[in-house]
């Protein structure tokens, strides 16, 4: 995640995982969205609109401004507590079944940019949801718009964006001002990428797997950008080899692949890590979730662990402080779209946090989803979690294995809830059918906060207890 005015820097780490490589036949894509420690999210569910008048959208962070058709597909975000510095919708699923995650924030070189620079007004993070996933039928219609918006008006940011439907999943990578590539994600295989561009050997001959920008080729030579002509290597080409990438980025991409695929021997400093690579096994939600929530444990490198303290804060972990939401967009194979489509969300910081699932036709979502301000406030499901973390926090080796158990027992109340809620849609159709699955993500919201505030609670008296000012006498004096 990128932010023009108020950060100066910002982060994210995502996940793409293809049909084949998951046991159940689904797509998967999702992302830690990392920015700031106190930064609220909410969630909405924009309904389908037909509009009579001229659809324009106006970015109110960087004044980038273009027509948008006048037909709306409903679609579900997770916007800012605040729009003055842009929307920031980041992550949703639209109507039709494409899921859109933007953006994986990430770096282009001074050589790439200095003939073709980034766009001042042109399209950002804040906007790409907003101005693709409402229009698009298709993962590959959504790499194909923003690429038509890229090459037309330009960019203002080098990023990574995700894509996928029922059937493709598809990472996007702007490059430069107005050059951009796009591969899919085999079947069989998943990436996990982390500020850096990460996409490399580009086959031009291979439209079914590969999309780019029209003259990219001819930039690219023309400028004689790329290092190895007897290849295309975007990354190579493109992106940034520093001692920042080895200490920031490519060690979460190290540690993802090693837990996916253990039998890959690799070191967390690596410019040589793979963008693709194929899981050992096949992979199950909570295996993403364990990648997205991880802060490098089981090696030395943990926070949270017992290695050597030079060691411990090493490398930036995946789950970190500053995560403001993580997500998981999950296509069922052979349901209907509405039923088939799963939004996972999950507020605050993804170790400490609880992945909520929201079906994809649903048309709400409870009232605590819909608050949050800059500061705490007791009507927030974002703060409420982010609570829930600072409790856990001082006292992890204390209330570390309660929050797991909630965790589990929440994952395990919401896999009944989705097995009950898909046999009963299957009886159902039309209002119905909305009625029934609003209901059951609403449920489920519902559940993992209370339990959220229960924990809360128990954790605040427990707390009570463990002042440094606390002295253990006798009970009877």
């Amino acid at each position: 995640m990128m932010l023009q005015k108020s950060f100066e820097f910002s982060a994210c780490t995502s996940i793409l995982v293809g049909k084949k490589a998951m046991a159940d036949g689904s797509t998967v894509i999702g992302r830690n969205e990392d920015a700031k420690s106190a930064w609220p999210k909410k969630m909405t569910v924009h309904p389908h609109e037909n509009f009579t008048e001229p659809q324009t959208f106006t970015s109110k962070d960087n004044g980038f401004s273009m027509p948008l058709p006048n037909e709306r597909f409903k679609y579900t975000a997770t916007p800012e507590w605040t729009d003055e510095f842009g929307l920031f919708e980041e992550d949703g699923i639209n109507e039709y079944g494409v899921c859109m995650s933007a953006t994986e924030s990430a770096y282009a070189n001074e050589r790439v940019l200095g003939f073709d620079p980034l766009v001042e007004k042109g399209i950002g993070e804040e906007a790409m949801v907003t101005c693709v996933l409402p229009y698009v039928k298709s993962a590959r219609q959504g790499v194909e718009r923003l690429g038509e918006i890229v090459s037309t008006y330009g960019t203002c940011e080098s990023n990574g964006i995700l894509f996928s439907d029922q059937d493709e999943v598809w990472y996007m990578e702007t490059g430069s001002g107005h050059h951009w590539v796009a591969q899919r994600i085999p079947d069989d295989c998943y990436a996990v990428c982390a500020n850096q561009l990460a996409i490399q050997e580009i086959d031009f001959d291979d439209p079914a797997n590969f999309m780019f920008s029209k003259d990219i080729l001819a930039f690219v030579n023309g400028h004689h950008l790329n290092p190895q002509p007897q290849t295309f290597n975007f990354r190579n080409i493109f992106g940034t080899h520093t001692l920042s990438d080895e200490i920031y980025s490519t060690p979460r991409v190290w540690y993802g692949q090693r837990y996916l695929t253990p039998s890959v021997v690799q070191e967390p400093m690596s410019e040589d890590l793979p963008f693709i690579q194929k899981a050992d096994r096949l992979l199950y939600l909570d295996d993403l979730e364990y990648v997205l929530g991880s802060h490098f444990q089981n090696t030395p490198y943990d926070p949270l662990g017992n290695g050597p303290k030079e060691l411990k804060n090493k490398f930036r972990p995946i789950s970190l402080a500053k995560t403001q939401e993580s997500h998981l967009l999950q296509m069922r194979s052979n349901l209907p779209v509405d039923v088939a489509g799963l939004h996972y969300l999950a507020l605050g910081v993804t170790c400490q946090s609880v992945y909520v699932p929201v079906y994809a036709g649903t048309n709400d979502v409870i009232e605590a989803y819909k608050h949050g301000q800059k500061t705490y406030s007791t009507d927030s499901a974002y703060w409420d979690y982010k609570l829930l973390g600072i409790l856990v926090d001082p006292h992890y080796p204390l209330f570390g294995q309660k929050l797991h158990d909630l965790q589990k027992e929440c994952a395990i109340a919401f896999a009944q809830k989705i097995a009950a809620t898909d046999q009963l849609a299957q009886t159902l159709n039309g209002v119905a059918l909305t009625e029934a699955l609003t209901k059951a993500s609403m449920d489920m919201q519902q559940l993992a906060l209370d339990k959220v505030k229960d924990l809360t609670a128990d954790l605040i008296t427990a707390s009570t207890d463990l002042s440094p000012l606390n002295f253990k006498t006798d009970a009877n004096l």
